[in-house]
């Protein structure tokens, strides 16, 4: 099992297909277990091995303040840091950000290098800046 940070597929071919509008629908965030498979070929989010813990509910949390931008080129998306309060989480390795309002299809996979844990505390998942060169989410 392995968490291989990517740009879903899927995710690629559907833009194209209008099938998502990242800025109007509901876009979420799952943590999911060192025994997760997730890589470029995931398309739709499962629970299968998902994170597990107090303050972390099965499908994650919503993603707040989407909004899509053009540098250049480069669109790409922004989305605040996602946060788990009064949490005690043992298991996230990495992520997966789908869109729940589009049949969860997957967008996007985040490997977080390492198991994170949080005991009766906050567990962010701090995102990098939004630009044309660093966003998670970004067509070139």
């Amino acid at each position: 099992m392995a968490i291989t940070q990517a740009l879903c597929n899927s995710f690629k071919q559907e833009l194209l297909q209008g099938l998502h509008d990242l800025d109007g629908h509901t876009l979420k965030m799952a943590l999911f277990t060192s025994s997760a498979t997730l890589d470029a070929t995931t398309t739709a989010y499962s629970t299968t091995n998902e994170s597990s813990g107090t303050g972390y509910t099965a499908g994650g949390a919503t993603l707040a303040n989407v909004a899509v931008s053009l540098s250049g080129t480069t669109a790409f998306v922004d989305f605040d840091n996602v946060s788990f309060t009064s949490a005690t989480i043992s298991d996230a390795a990495g992520a997966l950000i789908y869109n729940s309002s589009a049949s969860n299809r997957a967008i996007a996979v985040i490997d977080f290098g390492s198991t994170k844990s949080v005991s009766s505390g906050t567990l962010t998942i701090t995102l990098p800046t939004a630009s044309a060169t660093t966003a998670l989410i970004r067509v070139s």
